[in-house]
């Protein structure tokens, strides 16, 4: 348990049905020869309206659906979703100012505290 990632993993909506994309579920350890294939596509088990009403989001306002965590409960996978909107240019350009003076700040912390007269 524990050993499944969703990094850069997506959900699509085709044909009226939802499919989680890029997730890595590994094989059984003690599987046989037809384990399945650990990063297949999965088809997601939502409502017609919670399909219909998320699809009609992404199509028109630009947003994506991402899976946030995967657990289990009664032997069945549960995934929790959420629309997500991309960054803007200059909101990624921000964040990236952000880290860096975080970086500079450190770096500065650090060679203060190892000056020869520091208490």
């Amino acid at each position: 348990m524990g050993r499944a990632s969703l990094i850069d993993s997506w959900i699509e909506v085709k044909d009226g049905e939802a499919w989680l994309y890029g997730a890595n579920i590994p094989m059984y350890a003690q599987g046989s020869w037809n384990n399945h294939a650990p990063t297949r596509k999965r088809k997601l088990l939502l409502h017609a309206s919670e399909i219909e009403r998320i699809g009609q989001k992404v199509q028109a306002k630009g947003y994506t659906i991402v899976p946030l965590e995967l657990y289990f409960i009664g032997g069945r996978a549960k995934v929790e979703i959420a629309l997500a909107k991309g960054k803007q240019e200059w909101d990624k350009r921000q964040s990236l100012r952000e880290a860096q003076d975080k970086r500079e700040a450190e770096r500065a912390m650090r060679a203060y505290t190892k000056r020869p007269n520091y208490k």
